[in-house]
């Protein structure tokens, strides 16, 4: 039995793309809208437990407006959802959202070493798209073998249908792989989809239950910049690497 392949979530995982794009996104687009909402930090931490955009702005609705009005919820939703998209991806374009420390180079380190890459995460493949191009250079979209997004399956995060259709177009078991989240909803959608995880916290997740992870970090580590180790095993090096992978994938899967 040998590790395969590494499938990586995308907002808060690869990026800080919560605080640094989708959060900023969601008010320009409210502003342009002519809303007086603003979600601030504290507010947007709370509404992160609903994934999914358009999910998210019909919660708030019926939890802090319940009083807005509008012909057909769902239809306002998906029309907000789309220009907070736009919004979003030009905000990556302008190169505002850098990827987190360490995923940049274990993901050329992954495929130097023969591993197969794939992408599993709640948000459009718009968003995805955006962010790889703009972080990666656009050559780096063929890295994936599979790009899973959100709209690939009928349910989202905490459900493990995304990891199981990437899994599915990659003709791979569950053992062979190990998954990369952030946060409590996507732990628990590596988990039901039978696979290991590796945890990179953020401001958003770093107190949220991560029980079944291999490991949870606080980032994925550089040579000269350790990772802090939060909990699981203590494997050397203290950067996440492809030997440290396979220790423990060893340990573990």
């Amino acid at each position: 039995m040998a590790l395969k392949a590494l499938i990586f979530d995308v907002d808060g995982t690869l990026a800080n793309t919560e605080r640094d794009g989708h959060l900023l996104a969601f008010n320009l687009a409210f502003k342009e809208l002519n809303l007086d909402w603003h979600w601030n930090n504290e507010l947007y931490h709370k509404l992160l437990d609903i994934a999914g955009g358009k999910l998210r702005i019909k919660h708030y609705i019926k939890n802090y407006h319940s009083d807005f009005e509008c012909d057909n919820i769902d239809i306002f939703a998906k029309n907000t959802h789309a220009l907070k998209t736009k919004i979003y991806v030009d905000l990556v374009g302008a190169g505002k959202i850098p990827l987190r420390t360490g995923v940049a180079r274990l993901l050329d380190e992954a495929r130097t070493a023969g591993l197969r890459l794939a992408i599993a995460t709640t948000t459009t493949e718009a968003n995805v798209t955006a962010l790889i191009a703009n972080t990666l250079g656009r050559d780096a979209l063929d890295w994936f073998e599979v790009i899973g997004a959100g709209d690939c399956v009928a349910k989202l995060k905490p459900a493990g249908d995304i990891y199981t259709y990437v899994l599915q177009k990659m003709q791979l078991n569950s053992f062979e792989c190990l998954a990369f989240e952030d946060s409590n909803n996507g732990i628990k959608s590596a988990t039901e989809a039978g696979i290991k995880c590796v945890i990179s916290v953020n401001e958003y997740t770093n107190s949220h239950n991560f029980d079944g992870a291999i490991v949870v970090l606080n980032n994925l580590g550089e040579p000269n910049q350790p990772f802090t180790l939060i909990a699981g095993a203590d494997c050397q090096p203290n950067y996440v690497n492809v030997d440290y992978l396979k220790r423990l994938y060893a340990k573990y899967c």
